[in-house]
């Protein structure tokens, strides 16, 4: 993904002079140093200084640039005053590329991105959105740059991802609009990110055991795309919701948050990282223990609607 980032971006930056790019200590890991050498002058890595990182995409937003500020999610967190105080209050047009967003493997607890869902969406004017893979993390990258009314987060998992091809020109999305990938009766899925292939397998299997899964892209946390949410859960006996995120003030809290706003009643189920620091291990193997490996999301669907599986 972070490769995908650097070749998106210096494709942009040769068309438009306004694009800059900032880091803290970290243009490898987030695949601007290649973007470092072709626009010396237009790149700021600011070193261990998140805060200073963020700050400085304010002072280049308002002089009419395009700051796109990458930096893993869990340091991040290291700026969110600066990120509320900064940035969001004034409406400025950053673009947050929140790298290594969920599970990291054996980087270990003070590297894996648990909390960036939670704590970007409760900032207002802020808009987060999260990719099912590298093509879709590029048309992000061209719908935020596009997006002068405030600022962006897209966030995205450490990885090589999924080998999809990519665009040569990468068009924007629908602004807040998600993406319907399979209809069903039964179980609607809704899905952001990283979990969306994961939902699509789920759905799979949930069909070889008699069920009649939906799945829903979501793409974006904030703003939610409430008429395409509305419009399914009313045609599906429950919900489930999947996030490589903590439960907590997550992307399943937002949809619990609009059916309760609503007044709908529904049965709602939702996935996500659990709220402890999780440890050392693959990746794999840290989403099985966490809840969210394929087995696992296969045996809560099923409970949701009350049926056992055969396998």
């Amino acid at each position: 993904y972070s490769e995908v980032l650097g070749r998106t971006l210096l494709q942009l930056a040769s068309r438009d002079p306004e694009i800059v790019a900032i880091t803290a200590a970290m243009p490898q890991g987030t695949g601007l140093h290649d973007f470092a050498k072709r626009f010396p002058e237009r790149f700021f890595d600011v070193g261990i200084a998140e805060q200073a990182a963020v700050s400085l995409s304010a002072g280049l937003a308002l002089c009419g640039l395009k700051p796109v500020v990458a930096i893993y999610s869990t340091f991040l967190q290291r700026a969110f005053d600066q990120i509320v105080e900064e940035v969001a209050l004034e409406k400025l047009p950053v673009l947050f590329c929140v790298d290594r967003a969920g599970i990291v493997g054996e980087d270990g607890p003070t590297h894996h991105g648990l909390l960036d869902l939670s704590y970007l969406r409760a900032i207002p004017n802020f808009t987060v959105m999260a990719p099912k893979d590298e093509a879709e993390l590029q048309r992000m990258i061209v719908t935020a740059l596009n997006h002068r009314n405030g600022p962006s987060a897209i966030r995205y998992p450490k990885g090589r991802g999924y080998g999809v091809p990519l665009e040569e020109e990468p068009h924007p999305i629908e602004w807040g609009k998600s993406e319907v990938l399979r209809v069903g009766s039964d179980l609607l899925i809704l899905a952001i990110g990283s979990m969306v292939h994961r939902a699509l397998q789920a759905c799979d299997i949930l069909q070889r055991e008699g069920v009649s899964p939906g799945v829903v892209n979501v793409r974006f946390v904030k703003p939610l795309d409430e008429e395409t949410i509305l419009d399914l859960v009313a045609g599906h006996r429950a919900v489930l919701t999947l996030e490589e995120n903590v439960v907590e003030g997550g992307f399943g809290s937002a949809v619990l948050e609009l059916l309760a706003r609503k007044g709908i009643p529904k049965k709602v189920r939702c996935l996500g990282l659990p709220a402890r620091f999780v440890e050392h291990g693959k990746r794999e193997e840290l989403l099985e223990s966490c809840g969210l490996g394929l087995k696992s999301i296969v045996k809560q669907a099923l409970e949701l609607l009350g049926q056992e599986g055969t396998s």
